[in-house]
């Protein structure tokens, strides 16, 4: 397995080309994903002027690919190379993304023929992200791994805060194709940046042994849950992922609804979690240093924890000014913690992984947390209905302290990158 040198420092991460165009790439990604996000759904709702049956199944339509193909697109970045794929990924969604303003002028865009190309543009993109995680450890060093998923942490967080907005302002100005032909054009100069990243990647070679891919899925499940300290991150964090479901599904209507806090108070503490996040990722080399991977990620769940305890902790007080105020230190502690410990995990998981490994264990665990999401979703549901939206978060809380116990318990706790 080749990787770069690992003389570098982890701070001069954006002095190396390949990773600056990476990250440039990740960035544009990042703003252009959040303002079609937007874009897609004034279209759905405005333009297209869906049914709520119809809007609920274009929702669900986004991880379908994942659960249906997110294991074997893993197990196919094990065998090809990464580079080519996101290239392809980036200018396949262009042409997608293309086709939608197209046919809206054509008068031929229907709730259908959206749902397919939205099908194909969420397959495209998650072509895209099992290609990306795997490719970065052949463009940086191993000890600045967390480093550099730290800059792509921080450039994701701005895009989560400001992207919206921007999606907004370009909708109202251009209307929702015309924004969605925007982002197609911005696929294209991601494209052509990925395309100029020079990298190392051995020519995949056929398979001599008839090992086909159902062999590959499985190897790669088994070596991703019964790894000493991968095994206890990965089930930590699908824990977290059912809990962040629940939780998130019972957050807005709890806010809107019970609490009337208003879109524009809502907005603004949605908005300390994006700064939480930008904070979490400056600070997640150091955490990591000095807590090392383990007690980093320890962190950012009880972070998690406290974040959503913090939101049923609310004083009694019919200003909404007041009221606001734990929810806006709960989401600033959420993202806090996600950012602490994103990068540190992720960097540990490259480091490592073997190369031949990278794709499949990454794969597995965000398949499974697509899985986790879709229970939580149908469990907060449940709950809230039965029991009402501050229990509902209440056992969101529960799950969360789950999840830092299964990290609190396990060898992964005293796990630090230079072990490695």
């Amino acid at each position: 397995m080749s990787r770069p040198a690992s003389g570098d420092r982890p701070g001069e991460v954006l002095r190396l080309p390949a990773f600056a165009l990476f990250w440039s790439s990740s960035t544009l990604g990042a703003f252009t994903g959040a303002v079609s996000a937007v874009a897609f759904q004034v279209l759905i709702v405005t333009t297209l002027d869906a049914s709520a049956f119809e809007i609920g199944l274009l929702n669900a339509a986004n991880v379908v690919p994942y659960l249906l193909f997110g294991l074997v697109v893993g197990a196919l970045m094990d065998r090809w190379r990464r580079k080519p794929a996101m290239v392809l990924a980036s200018v396949g969604r262009a042409l997608v993304l293309g086709a939608i303003p197209v046919l809206w002028v054509t008068g031929t865009l229907t709730v259908w023929t959206f749902g397919a190309l939205f099908l194909i543009f969420g397959a495209l993109t998650l072509i895209a992200d099992s290609a990306a995680q795997p490719m970065l450890p052949r463009l940086v060093s191993r000890n600045q791994l967390v480093a550099a998923n730290a800059r792509l942490g921080q450039a994701g967080t701005v895009a989560q805060t400001t992207g919206p907005a921007l999606g907004g302002a370009l909708v109202s100005w251009l209307s929702a194709p015309v924004a969605i032909l925007v982002d197609a054009v911005a696929y294209l100069v991601s494209a052509v940046t990925l395309s100029r990243i020079k990298v190392d990647e051995p020519k995949a070679e056929p398979r001599s042994d008839g090992r086909h891919l159902g062999h590959d899925i499985v190897e790669g499940l088994r070596w991703t849950y019964s790894h000493r300290t991968l095994a206890p991150m990965a089930a930590s964090v699908n824990v977290w992922f059912l809990g962040n479901s629940i939780a998130l599904t019972a957050f807005a209507p709890y806010a809107l609804r019970e609490l009337d806090l208003g879109a524009l108070v809502f907005g603004f503490v949605l908005a300390l979690g994006g700064v939480g996040g930008f904070l979490g990722a400056v600070l997640a080399p150091m955490a990591g240093r000095r807590l090392g991977v383990g007690g980093a990620v320890l962190a950012g769940r009880v972070l998690s924890a406290l974040a959503w305890l913090a939101v049923l902790v609310l004083p009694a007080s019919e200003s909404i000014a007041i009221v606001a105020i734990p929810l806006g230190i709960g989401q600033f502690l959420f993202g806090l913690g996600m950012g602490l410990e994103d990068p540190n995990e992720m960097g540990y998981r490259q480091a490592v992984a073997p190369d031949e490994m990278q794709g499949r264990l990454n794969a597995s665990i965000r398949t499974v947390n697509r899985v986790m999401f879709l229970i939580g979703a149908l469990i907060a549901g449940g709950l809230a209905t039965a029991f009402g939206f501050r229990v509902t978060i209440g056992v969101s809380v529960v799950i969360f302290v789950t999840a830092a116990l299964i990290v609190l318990l396990s060898p992964l706790r005293t796990a630090r990158h230079e072990d490695i």
